[in-house]
């Protein structure tokens, strides 16, 4: 299994160093189209990504038809607001990629328009705009990962050190 996050245009530092680290969490791929909107040495966003940095599988992108050519045939799931579907109401590919626009504008209109049967959408209250960037990532994440099972992911015997819970 070799899911794969996607961040199109990504403003925010904290925010693409904590869905770096969920990523290494997961054994996610993470996919950065530029321009970003930070440096990759940045300190804020390896503070976010802490230690794990070092150990994401991270590649960047010069642009979106650099993204497609690097990876044709690609199932592209576009998280917005704008989405027909609900998040939960998709089957994700084990290979799939879940797109995430920047935090100030999300994915354009465009792209949608090209895609509206993969673009899908976390439900919230009335007239909310949207959720933070990371965690919308963790949520749609999470969803797919549930689907397969958690695959290669750690179920039982994870919290020795706190064993006194169970």
């Amino acid at each position: 299994m070799a899911l794969n996050i996607v961040l199109l245009e990504p403003e925010i530092p904290a925010n693409t160093g904590n869905i770096g680290r969920t990523c290494v969490a997961t054994g996610t791929r993470l996919h950065l189209i530029e321009p970003l909107g930070f440096r990759l040495g940045e300190k804020d966003l390896k503070r976010a990504g802490m230690d794990y940095w070092s150990r994401l599988d991270v590649t960047t992108y010069s642009n979106y038809e650099d993204f497609l050519g690097r990876n044709p045939g690609a199932k592209i799931y576009m998280a917005t607001t704008k989405g027909r579907q609900v998040y939960s109401e998709v089957q994700y590919e084990s290979d799939c990629f879940l797109m995430f626009g920047k935090e100030s504008a999300g994915i354009p209109e465009e792209l949608l328009k090209e895609h509206p049967e993969t673009a899908i959408r976390i439900p919230m209250v009335g007239e909310t705009r949207s959720l933070n960037l990371s965690n919308a990532a963790a949520i749609v994440l999470y969803e797919a990962l549930r689907q397969h099972g958690f695959a290669h992911l750690k179920l039982e015997g994870q919290l020795t050190k706190y064993n006194w819970l169970s």
